[in-house]
């Protein structure tokens, strides 16, 4: 294959481009400070909320924002609240139709999510406790989840009351 065959295919072919990545919206709470920094009893109960939003920008460029909630509690005190929109521009070229929800639901965020966990992990450190190192997500699965739940209520929505 010649480097102008080359080129044409990489031109012609699917292409995903982070255009630019940033923290849309930060916020970090501690409000049982200095307390809940030095009498902490048995590791913390952590929760995790995972949400993807999606915003078309022009033809070919969309927005997507990765918004992670972190909720840490010991014996029913908050330690620490945390909420990170990070969001990236992705510039999109010959993503056929029926693929570009998955790619934009599944690939986009997979692609700045390592970012958004080390923020995670720095905000919490700079907060006063240790570093929260955020499990990968399996965003195929959120996906998945986020189909059929819409399936769903989309079958219970036509089903007639009676």
């Amino acid at each position: 294959m010649s480097e102008t065959d080359t080129n044409a295919a990489e031109e012609n072919g699917p292409q995903l481009r982070v255009v630019t990545q940033y923290i849309k919206d930060l916020s970090f709470e501690s409000p049982n400070a200095p307390q809940s920094l030095t009498q902490q009893s048995g590791p913390p109960q952590i929760s995790v909320h995972v949400d993807v939003g999606v915003r078309k920008l022009a033809e070919s460029d969309y927005e997507v924002d990765l918004k992670l909630n972190v909720d840490a509690k010991s014996e029913d005190k908050q330690l620490f609240l945390v909420e990170l929109v990070y969001s990236g521009i992705f510039r999109l070229a010959n993503i056929p139709q029926e693929s570009l929800q998955p790619v934009l639901l599944i690939e986009c965020p997979r692609q700045i999510f390592p970012f958004a966990r080390r923020i995670v992990a720095d905000v919490v450190r700079d907060g006063g406790f240790p570093p929260l190192m955020i499990d990968p997500i399996d965003f195929s699965g959120l996906y998945r989840q986020q189909m059929a739940q819409a399936q769903a209520e989309a079958s219970a929505q036509e089903t007639p009351d009676a």
